[in-house]
């Protein structure tokens, strides 16, 4: 089947999103998409909806989760394409990385307290939808507020280039390890979610390698591999022409299926518009499906 795929695109599921699962398939066949993937952060409340809503589109939706993990002491992002969403184990992972996602969102916005930023706990929840809030989530919410943009401390991010994606660049500014607002990690360990994807029928295909904060390297993928991982997000919005390249011959070398995510959430990361990564083709969902557990 001809037509795009993209295999790691957020709802408004996940606190970061902003559409809701019917209008990303409309979206998916709008723009010739002919398969995608809802994987939102830690969670699978986008099904069984997306799955109604595809069905007669044309469209196919893969079942997927994000979960967000930790493996030799940095954050890495492990993508659950064909998870059974109904699976135990499946709510066991999500519970479990999202328990940890909370503690870390109350300790952040406490610190940012300390800090002299105006925001609270409640705003923050009342707007998560009822998701332990990201980083940038929490950062967005700050950001929205009106008295923000006459904070100094704030005025840099509605400015020049930072205003593009500024809830990251707030991120790198006070979430990251040595910033004013880092807390300790409370991830659940990715190479747990590894032994334990098998069981809900997932395929584990590490998201964005080359992310900031992940950093990827060719030993961390061969460890991975043999610890279960079949797929490596090779083409993303998160990578430079010279790591895809680098990735798409590390996919090859340890024979991981290479596959195309574009992690499109909508406004809080406006250069990373729907149908912003095009690489993905059937073929890759093919793979990854005869690979299945």
């Amino acid at each position: 089947m001809s037509g795009y795929v993209d295999l790691h695109i957020h709802s408004d599921r996940s606190s970061d999103g902003d559409f809701s699962p019917a209008e990303l398939v409309r979206m998916a066949k709008e723009t010739g998409f002919v398969a995608i993937s809802i994987a939102d952060h830690d969670t699978v409340a986008a099904y069984p909806g997306a799955m109604e809503a595809a069905d007669g589109s044309g469209v196919e939706v893969v079942p997927n989760m994000e979960v967000t993990t930790l493996f030799d002491g940095r954050e890495f992002h492990l993508l659950l394409p064909f998870a059974d969403w109904e699976s135990p184990v499946i709510e066991r992972i999500g519970e479990r990385a999202s328990s940890g996602r909370k503690i870390e969102a109350r300790e952040r916005v406490e610190k940012l307290r300390e800090l002299g930023l105006d925001i609270t706990w409640d705003e923050v929840e009342e707007a998560s939808k009822s998701t332990p809030p990201l980083g940038v989530s929490i950062a967005q919410i700050l950001l929205d507020k009106p008295g923000s943009k006459n904070d100094p401390a704030l005025k840099k991010y509605y400015e020049g280039d930072a205003r593009l994606g500024a809830p990251y660049h707030f991120y790198r500014d006070y979430f990251m390890e040595g910033s004013p607002a880092f807390v300790t990690k409370r991830h659940i360990q990715l190479l747990e979610v590894l032994e334990m994807a098998p069981e809900a029928g997932a395929v584990p295909v590490l998201g964005h390698p080359g992310a900031y904060f992940e950093k990827a390297t060719r030993k961390d993928l061969a460890r991975l591999k043999e610890c279960g991982l079949v797929g490596l997000e090779v083409y993303t919005s998160y990578h430079q022409p010279e790591q895809t390249a680098f990735y798409a011959e590390v996919a090859k070398e340890l024979d991981l299926v290479p596959t195309a995510g574009s992690d499109f959430h909508g406004r809080i990361k406006p250069h990373v518009y729907f149908g912003y990564v095009k690489d993905g083709s059937m073929e890759m969902v093919e793979e990854i499906r005869k690979r299945r557990p």
